[in-house]
């Protein structure tokens, strides 16, 4: 059986079957998902996190379909009524719902209008109607089964009516041809329910609304539900009954010439209309729920890394803005390495509006620790901000730039027991500014200790299954942190909780050390720390880093089980180890892969990773993605011409489009129509959050402030 999941998780994933048992093999080991995608290439041909953990969570599925399935055959059996026809059906299965299809006619029934006539003794009546009688009428066919529970004929029809209502009801066949049928041509209808409140029109587009089941777009469903959730809309799928009704009868009605057909009818109408429709348009809503919230959770989560992989502005001096009118601008002044020199808060907005006061201190400020970037948080009083610090660099001594930072979470974390205790003496605004001006300098340190959840990059993520998005979103960051790797003398603890294979009390123990005993010199001293087992070593190790300490390879991603193949072939090529990186190392390590890994009996991707990291030892990924675009100036609406080139940065990728900075106060929307002449079927397949694109300006809505982009040129 188990076999059988194996073949299945190789043809959806395209991958050999090998692949499948060995990652399958490694992860049952206590091996992480990362581990397995950076140490272990040789044995999964290289597979990646994304394709591991797939691996991970069919394969847990297809466990979990089989328990069913057995129980399903158990349960049956159990009642003497199990067939080697019904046992395949059922093994056969490839969804859950199919499963419980063929198990419903077994299951011991509430009760139900149907049991209540089965207890008054009418189903050998039904079982009768059933056989479609040529010879007799209903009267002397129901007399028989006249008794105190059944007064009369009409209560002998409509009580056998009820069984063959729940009979064809329970046919696994015809729920399987309606589901079908339905999918294939249902449609989506959604109303404004009467006296609704919906004052700003958020699902005007709803009102009024159908849509074929098998062309809606994710999107669309996670808004009728919400629209439904927040008793503005109602939702129902319309169908053709008609058909659906004739397929009924034509499978069955056995003889038409009977005198019982008038009844069955009935019998289908009422079993459609009354158990099978609702049943099913409920498995089909939220079978398309769980696509939908699927499509959002993996549109979330790509935002989310791109976010997390945000450049870090290095070496800067940054001073973190968190707007805000009444009660002021939050001010921090951070040196190059995030470490808060002075707080302060100005008034330059209503009601104070001190903007000389204002300007003297932001002046000030740059003065004396000759500050490099502003960063502006985007909430509220976030562009009056922006006006007001454009206009006041212009009058620094020194060449300043600022950004719009997000600051989507920072109000979370300020208020944090993390917050408190990394800043006990300072308000809830003061840390904001400062994980605000922090966020710039190195985002996925700042955001790694925020709720991912938090930092909102999607649509509809509190309407999806918050456990699964948790995970994804895990998933995600733990991902990203061990692609970028840490310094093992200055991580958090909120950044060690991301790093493979790490435990809660050795991350306790490894910031104990470092604080009692200063640096970790080698990765060999980390062996000691209390609660390191090898396993946990072995797992997490290769993504911790020593930057200066006493063994060179300390500093890069090679894992210390490769050390000894590293240092023979720095041996033979004559290179030292303290040289690693420098450029003469690169063209020295321009060597054919297939001979030396031969020569130093290893396999063919370590030795490439191995060479990549000599070349680069602590090479980053975030360094290969798009810089953030400083500003030294403001853009107003007014300034705007439709045909316009523009430079901006992708701040969210949604079902619809991306909505891109382009120094306004809101951002702008490139409609999925607009960003190629291509067909896409989701923006993400050509871009993410941070990417820098230049757009030009489509439409423009002064009244409401929107502008529309497009990534075609309009000209």
């Amino acid at each position: 059986m188990k076999d059988s999941i194996i073949k299945e998780i190789s043809k959806d994933l395209n991958i050999k079957e090998k692949q499948v048992k060995v990652v399958l093999s490694l992860l049952a080991e206590g091996n992480t998902v990362p581990f397995i995608a950076r140490y272990r290439k040789e044995v999964t041909g290289a597979l990646d996190e994304e394709v591991i953990r797939s691996i991970e969570q069919v394969y847990a599925y297809e466990e979990n379909l089989l328990k069913r399935k057995e129980d399903v055959i158990r349960l049956i059996d159990e009642k003497g009524l199990l067939t080697e026809e019904l046992k395949n059906s059922i093994l056969s299965c490839n969804k859950l719902v199919e499963v419980e299809d063929l198990y419903r006619p077994f299951k011991e029934k509430k009760k139900t209008k149907a049991t209540a006539a089965i207890n008054a003794g009418l189903e050998p009546l039904a079982k009768m109607i059933m056989s479609f009688p040529l010879q007799g009428d209903f009267e002397s066919l129901c007399r028989k089964f006249l008794n105190d529970k059944v007064k009369n004929v009409e209560e002998a029809k409509e009580g056998a009516g009820y069984i063959i209502s729940e009979w064809i009801s329970d046919n696994a066949n015809f729920r399987k041809y309606i589901r079908n049928n339905m999918y294939a041509h249902g449609v989506m209808v959604s109303k404004k329910k009467k006296n609704a409140a919906d004052e700003d029109g958020i699902y005007e587009m709803y009102y009024d609304f159908s849509e074929a089941i098998k062309y809606i777009k994710p999107h669309r469903i996670m808004a009728m539900n919400r629209g439904e959730k927040e008793k503005v809309l109602t939702i129902s799928i319309d169908y053709n009954q008609e058909k659906v009704i004739s397929y009924l009868e034509s499978k069955v009605i056995k003889n038409k010439n009977s005198f019982v057909c008038d009844l069955v009818r009935d019998a289908i109408v009422d079993a459609l209309k009354r158990l099978i429709i609702p049943s099913v348009e409920r498995e089909i809503r939220s079978e398309l729920k769980e696509k939908a919230e699927e499509v959002s959770i993996k549109n979330f989560s790509e935002n989310v890394e791109k976010l997390l992989l945000t450049p870090p502005m290095k070496e800067k001096v940054v001073l973190g803005l968190d707007p805000a009118f009444r009660t002021g601008c939050k001010l921090a002044v951070l040196d190059k390495t995030g470490k808060p020199l002075e707080i302060a808060v100005i008034y330059p907005t209503e009601p104070r509006c001190d903007i000389e006061g204002s300007r003297k201190k932001v002046l000030e400020l740059i003065d004396k620790y000759k500050i490099d970037i502003i960063a502006i948080g985007n909430g509220t009083a976030s562009r009056e901000s922006e006006a007001f610090i454009a206009d006041t660099i212009k009058d620094a001594k020194k060449y300043v730039e600022y950004i719009i930072v997000s600051e989507a979470g920072a109000s979370v974390y300020s208020a944090s027991k993390l917050a408190i205790e990394e800043f006990p003496d300072l308000t809830v605004e003061k840390r904001s500014a400062i994980s605000i001006g922090r966020r710039l300098q190195d985002s996925l340190s700042e955001l790694v200790k925020i709720d991912p959840k938090s930092i909102g990059v999607g649509l509809y993520q509190h309407d999806v299954k918050q456990k699964n998005l948790d995970e994804s979103l895990n998933f995600v960051v733990t991902k990203v942190v061990n692609s970028v790797g840490v310094n093992i003398n200055t991580a958090s603890a909120s950044l060690l909780k991301y790093v493979s294979g790490l435990t809660k009390k050795v991350i306790g123990e490894i910031l104990k050390v470092r604080e009692e005993k200063g640096k970790f010199v080698d990765r060999n001293s980390i062996k000691e720390i209390s609660g390191m087992t090898p396993k946990i070593y072995e797992q997490s190790i290769g993504f911790m880093r020593i930057l200066d300490g006493e063994n060179p390879l300390d500093k890069t991603p090679i894992h210390p089980e490769s050390y000894n193949q590293t240092l023979e072939l720095l041996k033979m090529l004559d290179i030292d180890p303290y040289d690693i990186g420098k450029k003469s190392v690169k063209e020295k390590l321009n060597i054919d892969v297939k001979e030396y890994s031969k020569k130093l009996n290893i396999d063919e991707y370590t030795l490439k990773d191995i060479i990549d990291s000599l070349i680069s030892p602590e090479r980053d990924p975030r360094d290969f993605m798009p810089k953030p675009i400083l500003r030294s100036d403001i853009l107003h609406i007014e300034d705007l011409k439709v045909g316009e080139k523009l430079q901006g940065t992708v701040r969210n990728v949604v079902d619809f489009g991306i909505f891109i900075d382009i120094g306004l106060k809101n951002d702008g929307l490139a409609h999925i129509s607009r960003l190629t002449k291509q067909y896409i079927k989701h923006p993400s397949e050509l871009f993410s959050v941070g990417d820098i694109i230049d757009c030009y300006v489509e439409k423009i809505d002064t009244k409401k402030k929107k502008v529309s982009l497009s990534l075609i040129d309009v000209n």
